[in-house]
C-alpha cells in the first residue's frame, strides 16, 4: 500500500497539481485519467523516485516493490530470451516457463525470441522492457500507455495478464476501453486536484460532470443573490430608519464567498468535410496481390468492394500486412499483381502516423493547413487550428517544436481541408487522450461516407465496425459483420490461449491442449468456408426479394389500370397493360424459380455446415 500525502508539483508558474492526497490499497487496480499535459506521467516518476515534488509526502512500506516500465532501451544479452531471464526475481530464476509464455503473449514468435534485442523495432523494445517488469512481478506496477506499440491480440492478452495480477496496479491509457475492463478504481487530475473514486471512468467523468453543474448554478444564484444585496445596500444606506437592514445586508454580503467561474476546457471539436456520391461503389478489389519479398505474400488474390458508406475496420496482429493494406489503398504502395479501381466521384482523406514527416518544421501550423487546399483561406485555416486546439498565437508555431501527438493534429486538421467521402485511417487514436479519442469516434460517426480504418482499439471496433478485414493465421479474409459478431463467430481463437493465471502447466496437459487447439482451429476454417458460401447466396437471395416485392407491386398498379381501361372500354389501353402484365407476371414467376432453388440450396448447405460444427463439438466434450 502507498499513501500519498498533500503532493503538489509545479514547473515554472505552471501548476500540475496541489495538496493531492490519495492512497493505493491492496490489490487494487487504479486508472490515472487527465488531460494531456495535466501531470499523469509526472505523477508517475514521482511515484517511481526519478522526479520530486515540490512539497508533500509518500508513505511506501519496508521492502515494497515499484516497477516501473521504462522507455529508455538497455539491452546487454546476445538474444531476447536471455535479455528476459533477467528480469525474474532471484527466487524464481529457474522458471523460464514464464519468459516463455509473457514474451508469447506480447506478440513475439519463436523466431523473435532468438534474435539480438537491438535489432528489433522500437515497439518490439518497449515490450521486452514490459516483459522484464512483468517478470520482476513487483508489488507495484506502474504501467504509462502500455497499449502504445501493441496489437490486438497482445492488448488483449495484457488486459486478461492484469485483471489477474495479485498485488497493485497503477495504470495510464488514453485507451478507455482497455481501462475500464481492467481497473477497480480511477484516479483522476482534474482542475490542479487530485481525487479518486470506486468504479469505472463513466463514473469518474460523470461525478465530475454532476460537481460542476452544481458548482454553477450556485455560483449564478450567488451573484444573483450578491447583485440583490449590493443593490439594496446602494438604495437605503442614506435612510437612517433603514441603517439596521442595511447593516445586516452588509454582513451577510461580507460572508458571501465569491465562486470563481469554472475554466472552460477546449477539447477537439471537428467533423469530416463530405463530398456528395451517388454511386453504388465507391472501390473495387480484384486479384490483389502484395508481399516485401517473394516468399511471403502479406496479400494474395484479394477480393473486396466498398459501398459509400461502409464502415470497414481492419485488425490482426502487429506485422500481418494491416498499414501495407491501407498504403496500397491510399496509393502510396503499388500492387505486386490485381487491381484497385475507384468510381470516378471518389475522392480519399488519408490519415496514417507516419504521414507526420511530410510536414516542414519550418513552416507554423497555420501555413501547413493553408496550403493543404486551395479552396483554405486564411480565417478557415485559423478555424481549422482552433478546432485542432492551437488557438490565437498557438497557430503560429513551427511544425520543429511540437509533439508527436501536436503533430498528428496538425495531419488531422490537414486532413479537414477538403471535402471528401472515402476516409482512411491508421491507428487515429495514437496520441489523442480520452477526449480527444471521444471526439474522433463522434466525428466518424457522423461522417457521411465511407471508412476503412485500422486499429486495435476495442472500443473504436465497437462502436464504428459493420465489416471486417481480418489478418489471421497468416491469412486475410472478410468477415460481413460487426465486431461483436466476429467474437461470437470467430474471436482470436488460438491466438489467445495463455495460460493468465500464473501458473505452471502441468506437463500432462500439453498434448490436451494442442488438441483443443486444433478443434479450435478447424471450427474456424469451417465458420469461414460457411461464410463464404452462404454469403454470395444470401446477397442474391435478398435482391430476389427486393424484386419480386417491387413487382408485385407494380402487378397490382396494372391490374388496377386494366380495371379502369375495362370500363372504359379502352380496347388499345387495354392491350398495352394485358402485354405488360405477362412480362410482370413472368419476371415474379421467374423470381420467385429462382429464389426458392438459392433457398433451399441455402439451407442445404447451412445444415452441413451446423452438421461439422455439431460433430465437432461433440468431439470437444
Amino acid at each position: 500500500m502507498i499513501s500519498v500525502d498533500s503532493l503538489s508539483k509545479s514547473f515554472g508558474a505552471s501548476v500540475l497539481f496541489q495538496d493531492a492526497s490519495f492512497k493505493i490499497n491492496r490489490r487494487e487496480r487504479v486508472g490515472l485519467v487527465g488531460r494531456n499535459g495535466h501531470g499523469k506521467t509526472t505523477l508517475f516518476r514521482i511515484l517511481s523516485g526519478q522526479e520530486e515534488a515540490d512539497s508533500g509526502n509518500i508513505s511506501i512500506p519496508k521492502n515494497y516493490r515499484i516497477g516501473y516500465v521504462k522507455q529508455e532501451i538497455s539491452f546487454t544479452e546476445k538474444t531476447v530470451f536471455a535479455e528476459g531471464i533477467k528480469g525474474l526475481p532471484e527466487d524464481s530464476s529457474a522458471h523460464y516457463w514464464k519468459v516463455e509464455k509473457i514474451l508469447a503473449g506480447l506478440g513475439f514468435s519463436e523466431d523473435d525470441v532468438k534474435r539480438y534485442p537491438q535489432d528489433l523495432s522500437g515497439g518490439f523494445q518497449v515490450r521486452l522492457n514490459l516483459t522484464k517488469e512483468l517478470l520482476a512481478e513487483p508489488d507495484l506496477l506502474l504501467l504509462d500507455e502500455p497499449t502504445n506499440y501493441l496489437d490486438i491480440t497482445s492488448i488483449r492478452w495484457i488486459k486478461g495478464f492484469l485483471t489477474q495480477w495479485p498485488r497493485e496496479v497503477f495504470i495510464i491509457t488514453h485507451d478507455r476501453g482497455f481501462m475500464d475492463s481492467i481497473v477497480t478504481h480511477v484516479l483522476g487530475i482534474h482542475r490542479k486536484k487530485i481525487r479518486k473514486i470506486s468504479g469505472d471512468t463513466s463514473k469518474y467523468y460523470m461525478q465530475i460532470a454532476q460537481e460542476e453543474e452544481i458548482h454553477e448554478k450556485t455560483r449564478l444564484n450567488d451573484d444573483k443573490r450578491r447583485k440583490e444585496i449590493e443593490e439594496f445596500v446602494t438604495r437605503f444606506r442614506a435612510k437612517a430608519r433603514l441603517a439596521g437592514l442595511v447593516q445586516s445586508r452588509v454582513k451577510t454580503l461580507s460572508k458571501l464567498t465569491k465562486r470563481e467561474k469554472l475554466e472552460k476546457f477546449k477539447s477537439l471539436d471537428f467533423s469530416f468535410r463530405s463530398k456528395p456520391f451517388n454511386g453504388k461503389i465507391l472501390s473495387t478489389i480484384t486479384g490483389l496481390t502484395f508481399g516485401y519479398n517473394s516468399s511471403h505474400e502479406l496479400l494474395s488474390d484479394f477480393n473486396l468492394s466498398i459501398g459509400p458508406k461502409d464502415r470497414v475496420c481492419v485488425i490482426g496482429r502487429n506485422g500481418a500486412g494491416k498499414t501495407t493494406f491501407l498504403k496500397l489503398l491510399g496509393g502510396v504502395l503499388k500492387p505486386d499483381s490485381g487491381q484497385i479501381s475507384y468510381h470516378p466521384e471518389v475522392t480519399a482523406g488519408y490519415f496514417e502516423q507516419t504521414n507526420v514527416k511530410t510536414l516542414e518544421d519550418e513552416k507554423t501550423i497555420e501555413e501547413e493547413i493553408l496550403y493543404t487546399n486551395p479552396d483554405i483561406d486564411r480565417q478557415m485555416a485559423r478555424n481549422i487550428c482552433g478546432a485542432m486546439l492551437f488557438e490565437g498565437d498557438s497557430a503560429l508555431k513551427k511544425i520543429g517544436v511540437l509533439s508527436g501527438g501536436e503533430k498528428s493534429r496538425v495531419m488531422l486538421g490537414k486532413l479537414l481541408c477538403r471535402p471528401i467521402n472515402l476516409l482512411l485511417l491508421d491507428e487515429p487514436s495514437n496520441h489523442f487522450d480520452m477526449e480527444s479519442c471521444d471526439a474522433m469516434i463522434s466525428a466518424i460517426d457522423a461522417f457521411d461516407g465511407a471508412i476503412v480504418m485500422v486499429t486495435h482499439n476495442e472500443m473504436f471496433l465497437h462502436a464504428v465496425a459493420d465489416r471486417l478485414i481480418v489478418f489471421k493465421n497468416d491469412g486475410v479474409s472478410v468477415f460481413e459483420g460487426d465486431y461483436h459478431r466476429f467474437l461470437e463467430a470467430e474471436g482470436w481463437g488460438d491466438e489467445l490461449d495463455s495460460d493468465l493465471s500464473g501458473n505452471k502447466e502441468p506437463e500432462g496437459s500439453k498434448s490436451e491442449k494442442l488438441n483443443k487447439k486444433e478443434l479450435r482451429r478447424l471450427r474456424s476454417s469451417i465458420i469461414s468456408e460457411r461464410n463464404n458460401a452462404l454469403r454470395p447466396l444470401e446477397k442474391r437471395i435478398a435482391e430476389l426479394e427486393t424484386k419480386i416485392d417491387t413487382n408485385e407491386t407494380r402487378l397490382q398498379s396494372l391490374n388496377e389500370q386494366m380495371q379502369s381501361a375495362s370500363e372504359k372500354k379502352d380496347g388499345r389501353r387495354i392491350a398495352e397493360l394485358s402485354q405488360e402484365i405477362h412480362h410482370c407476371q413472368a419476371d415474379v414467376d421467374r423470381d420467385f424459380e429462382e429464389f426458392e432453388t438459392l433457398s433451399e440450396k441455402a439451407e442445404s448447405a447451412r445444415s452441413l455446415f451446423d452438421q461439422k460444427l455439431f460433430e465437432l463439438d461433440e468431439i470437444e466434450f
